[in-house]
C-alpha cells in the first residue's frame, strides 16, 4: 500500500519548503508552554544535529570519494539483480526519502518487512529490522543475495564488475585490484563496501525541531516562538508521559536496539517472523560479520557487541527501534508496514494490548498511554517537525 495521502502531502510540503516548519506558527495570543528543568534537559539531549562524520574502520573505503561514486552508480544499477530489472533504489527511492512507501517491499517477490529508510543509517550499531548485520557493508550484502530481493550470487556480482569496462576501471581504482582477478565473494564484499560508502552520505537535514532545540539551548525565546505551539505541547508528552524518549533518545532519536511493541510478528498465516531472535542467529552464522575475515580493521575495534551478543527468549517478536528523523516522510510504519499514518502509530501506543507483549513486566517500557484526542494530535504535531529533505552525494 502506498503512503497515506496526508503523509505524502506532508512529504511534498517538507521537500518543497526546504524543511520549513510543519504546521502553523504559534498564535500571538497563545502563551508558549512552560518546560520544567527535567523536560528541558531531555529536549536538549536530542541534539545537536547534524553529527560529525566518523569513518567506519571496518571498511577501508569508508569516506573515499571514488568509492562513494562507485557505490552510487551500483545503487541505481539494475544489472546487479538476477533479472536485470531491479536495483537498491527500487526499495530505497530518493524521491521517497530512500524508502518505498509500501507496507512490505517488492523485489523479485514480496518480502516480509517494510523498507527501512536509509538516511543517517551510518549511525547504527546493528542493521536491519532484526539486527542481522553488524556493519553497513555487511548489511548491504543481504539484499543482493536474497532470493526475494535482487536474487544475485557472488559470481553474478563479479561478472558484472569485471565485464563492464567502466565498472572494472572504477573497481580497480578504488580497490587497487582487478575484479576479474578477485574471488567472487571478495568482489561481492567490495561492492558492498562501495555501496556502504555511498549510503554513509545519505543524511537528513536540520529540522524545525533542531532549530527549536538550539534556540532553547541559547535562550532565544523569539526563535523558540516560531516553533508550532501544538508541537511544543507534544514535546513534554514525548519526553514525559509518553515515555517515547526512553527508546527514541539522542540526536538520532533511537537507542539503536530492539523491542516488542505489540505489533503482530506473523509474516503470513502459520509463519512467524522471529525478529531479533532470528537476527542474532543470522549474525552469528554470517561469514561477513565484524568477527570474520572481511573486516578491514585488524584491531576489531567495533566488534565487541558482536562478540558478546547472545539470543534470549525475550528477543522473539522484537524489532528495531527506528530513528524518528524523517518519520513523517516514510509511511507506512512498523516492521511490517501495518500502521499507515503517524496518528495510527500514536493510537497504537495509546491503546497497546500488554497481553501481546513479551518480556518481564517490571522491565517493560511499552504500556498503554491512554492519551486524550488532543494529546494524540499534539504528539503527532511534534513528530511531524522531525523531518527534513534528504540529500546524498551526487
Amino acid at each position: 500500500m502506498r503512503a497515506a495521502t496526508a503523509i505524502a502531502g506532508l512529504a511534498a510540503l517538507a521537500i518543497a519548503s526546504g524543511g520549513a516548519l510543519v504546521g502553523a506558527p504559534m498564535a500571538r495570543d497563545e502563551p508558549a508552554p512552560a518546560f520544567s528543568d527535567a523536560e528541558r534537559a531531555a529536549i536538549l539531549a536530542h541534539g545537536p544535529w547534524p553529527p560529525s562524520f566518523d569513518r567506519d574502520p571496518s571498511n577501508r573505503v569508508s569516506g573515499n570519494a571514488a568509492a562513494i561514486a562507485l557505490g552510487r552508480q551500483l545503487f541505481f544499477d539494475t544489472r546487479l539483480s538476477a533479472d536485470g530489472k531491479r536495483s537498491c533504489a527500487t526499495c530505497h527511492d530518493p524521491a521517497l526519502a530512500f524508502s518505498d512507501g509500501r507496507e512490505r517491499s517488492i523485489g523479485l517477490a514480496r518480502v516480509d518487512r517494510n523498507a527501512i529508510a536509509l538516511a543517517n543509517l551510518r549511525l547504527n550499531r546493528w542493521f536491519g529490522w532484526s539486527g542481522a548485520a553488524d556493519s553497513l557493508w555487511s548489511h548491504s550484502i543481504r539484499p543482493i543475495l536474497d532470493d526475494k530481493e535482487l536474487g544475485a550470487t557472488p559470481q553474478h556480482a563479479r561478472d558484472l564488475a569485471a565485464a563492464d569496462a567502466g565498472l572494472a576501471a572504477a573497481y580497480a581504482s578504488v580497490f587497487a585490484t582487478a575484479a576479474a582477478d578477485d574471488q567472487p565473494e571478495r568482489v561481492l564484499v567490495n561492492i558492498a563496501k562501495a555501496l556502504a560508502a555511498f549510503q554513509e552520505t545519505i543524511v537528513s537535514g536540520r529540522t524545525p525541531f533542531d532549530d527549536f532545540r538550539d534556540a532553547m539551548e541559547r535562550g532565544d525565546r523569539e526563535a523558540m516562538a516560531r516553533y508550532p505551539v501544538a508541537a511544543q505541547r507534544g514535546l513534554p508528552i514525548f519526553v514525559g508521559k509518553g515515555q517515547c524518549s526512553a527508546c527514541h533518545f539522542g540526536p538520532n532519536f533511537t537507542n539503536g536496539e530492539f523491542d516488542d511493541v505489540g505489533v503482530p510478528y506473523f509474516a503470513e498465516p502459520g509463519r512467524v517472523d522471529q525478529g531479533r531472535h532470528g537476527g542474532i542467529a543470522l549474525l552469528r552464522a554470517s561469514p561477513f560479520g565484524l568477527l570474520g575475515p572481511y573486516n578491514d580493521d585488524p584491531a576489531r575495534t567495533t566488534a565487541a557487541p558482536t562478540r558478546h551478543v547472545e539470543p534470549q527468549h525475550r528477543n522473539w517478536g522484537e524489532f528495531r527501534v527506528p530513528s524518528l528523523r524523517n518519520v513523517a516522510l516514510t509511511a507506512p510504519y512498523m516492521h511490517n508496514g501495518s500502521l499507515p499514518t503517524l496518528e495510527a502509530v500514536v493510537r497504537h501506543y495509546s491503546e497497546v494490548d500488554i497481553e501481546r507483549l513479551h518480556g518481564d513486566d517490571g522491565a517493560r517500557l511499552v504500556r498503554p498511554l491512554h492519551l486524550s484526542p488532543r494529546e494524540i494530535a499534539d504528539l503527532v504535531s511534534f513528530l511531524e517537525t522531525l523531518s527534513a529533505p534528504v540529500s546524498a552525494t551526487k
